[in-house]
């Protein structure tokens, strides 16, 4: 048997590891608490941030797929504009031009400000929240802003092709007697740049375009070429980059055997050109380069529609699917969609991730994937559609009024 000769110091020692034995039971209890009520909170944060992600997706995806069976109209201010007046959209307003003048208007009808001038043959182009209306063979473009005008142009030689970029720059086409000349001027009337075409040389231009930030051209030239014709695509830097190249030329792309009739920035690095038998995409905001080539065949195509993102090609067809077919590339010129529509289109709008067809009649919408979202008839002859921040509201302009359009 063990001697004990000091039992309250050996009772001391044994009290004490017990407390101590304790006091670290109750820690490690008090921590396990702790790590138990962070991991409870956690699980609970996760939980309700799952829930709220897949709430607010399938509110977004509700929205998205949203489909419409009727819409409301709100006859609004009346207006007038004459038969031969043309009337589009700029940036959400409205812009009327003749051979007598111009004119903005809001989405309440107000006339925010008007031009007149005397034009034979007035054509109208936009980019973004700028307008410049010109004289076909005439020498006067004027451009326009919705906020008011921006300047006028005087080019001394007719006019054959124009177009505007977001800054008011106007690069233009002029027929001069044995060249053609093309143009750079500021909204102001200043010339900024040239550079001269011959059929001999380079070919004759037969479609222009611009880029937003008006600092790239891009060119379509057709010329001859043993017996059959070749078109040549060029893209010209007006900005730091293309001051240490030659004539500003950046990149080009030969098409033999082929007609490039138009040629179109979506922005400024993006661009792309129709063709007879494809569609070509470039991309770049210094230096374009070829990007990709979809081939259309031996179909026609009918028209063409584009926004920031998208481009639209419509064919005519002949299946049960439709009267027309239309194809959407997105800017790397990839196949987004096909779609089949029946009625008689006299315009295509890309907007909100909707398609809007329309004619003075009806209108169809459809979203990004094909689907038809609302199809209706207006109770007067429409003679455009301006689409709104609403993906369901929409200005319509009549013949006399400027009315509100909403999908329910």
């Amino acid at each position: 048997m063990a001697e004990v000769k000091d039992f309250s110091a050996y009772a001391g020692k044994i009290n004490k590891t017990e407390g101590d034995k304790t006091s670290f039971t109750r820690e490690t209890s008090y921590k396990e608490k702790i790590r138990s009520h962070k991991l409870a909170v956690f699980f609970r944060t996760v939980s309700v941030a799952a829930i709220v992600i897949l709430l607010v997706a399938a509110i977004y995806i509700s929205w998205r797929d949203k489909e419409y069976s009727e819409a409301t109209l709100t006859q609004g201010a009346g207006i007038t504009n004459g038969a031969d007046a043309k009337v589009i959209g700029l940036g959400g307003y409205i812009v009327q031009y003749s051979k007598d003048g111009i004119s903005c208007i809001d989405e309440n009808g107000k006339v925010l400000w008007n031009q007149t001038y005397e034009m034979q043959n007035p054509i109208a182009h936009t980019c973004q929240n700028v307008i410049a209306v010109g004289d076909y063979n005439g020498h006067n473009i004027y451009v326009s802003s919705a906020g008011g005008a921006m300047g006028e142009i005087d080019t001394n030689l007719p006019i054959r092709d124009f177009c505007v970029s977001a800054q008011g720059v106007v690069a233009v086409v002029l027929d001069g007697t044995d060249v053609t000349w093309i143009y750079l001027y500021d909204s102001k009337g200043n010339a900024i740049a040239n550079f001269k075409t011959t059929m001999k040389d380079s070919g004759y231009p037969i479609s222009v375009s611009i880029s937003p930030n008006g600092e790239l051209v891009g060119v379509s030239y057709i010329y001859p070429e043993d017996g059959t014709v070749k078109t040549s695509v060029a893209f010209f830097n007006f900005g730091s980059v293309g001051q240490n190249s030659i004539d500003n030329y950046a990149s080009g792309y030969d098409y033999p055997g082929v007609v490039v009739p138009y040629v179109q920035f979506m922005n400024s690095s993006s661009v792309f050109a129709v063709s007879d038998d494809r569609i070509m995409f470039y991309t770049g905001e210094e230096k374009p380069v070829s990007q990709s080539e979809n081939f259309t065949g031996n179909e026609q195509v009918r028209s063409v529609y584009f926004n920031d993102y998208y481009v639209g090609l419509v064919f005519s067809n002949s299946t049960e699917e439709g009267n027309y077919r239309l194809q959407v590339y997105n800017t790397s010129g990839e196949l987004s969609l096909t779609t089949y529509f029946d009625i008689d289109y006299s315009e295509i709008i890309f907007s909100n991730k909707q398609i809007i067809i329309y004619n003075e009649d009806e209108c169809v919408i459809k979203d990004m994937n094909g689907h038809d979202k609302f199809s209706g008839v207006f109770e007067e002859p429409v003679r455009t559609l301006v689409p709104t921040n609403l993906r369901n509201k929409f200005v319509l302009v009549t013949a006399d009024s400027v009315d509100t359009y909403t999908l329910k």
